[in-house]
């Protein structure tokens, strides 16, 4: 392995937590599903780097599985903000509170 485990589990593990800043603290949907995206391309990345140190292809062909489950969310999702945004001409989540139970 070229690059030391150990730096790419510090890059994953701050996409992720700038993922998770993402979702936190932003009220706009599709910077939210932008920041869900950068905390799976995260997980995606530790996958391969760990699959690469310890010579296993199971972590490879997790990502590929985590992928097409990326593919499927994302084209749902942006048909949902689609709705959304054509329902209530906006896509800032707080314009969306009668849907809180």
């Amino acid at each position: 392995m070229i690059v030391p485990l150990e730096h790419l589990l510090i890059l994953s593990t701050t996409l992720f937590f700038l993922g998770l800043v993402c979702v936190l603290v932003r009220r706009n949907l599709i910077m939210i599903l932008i920041g869900v995206e950068v905390m799976l391309n995260a997980v995606g990345l530790t996958l391969v780097g760990a699959s690469s140190f310890w010579q296993q292809l199971d972590g490879q062909i997790m990502v590929i599985f985590l992928m097409a489950m990326t593919s499927a969310e994302v084209s749902i999702s942006l048909a949902m903000v689609v709705y959304l945004n054509r329902r209530k001409q906006s896509i800032d989540i707080r314009s969306f509170d009668e849907m809180r139970g």
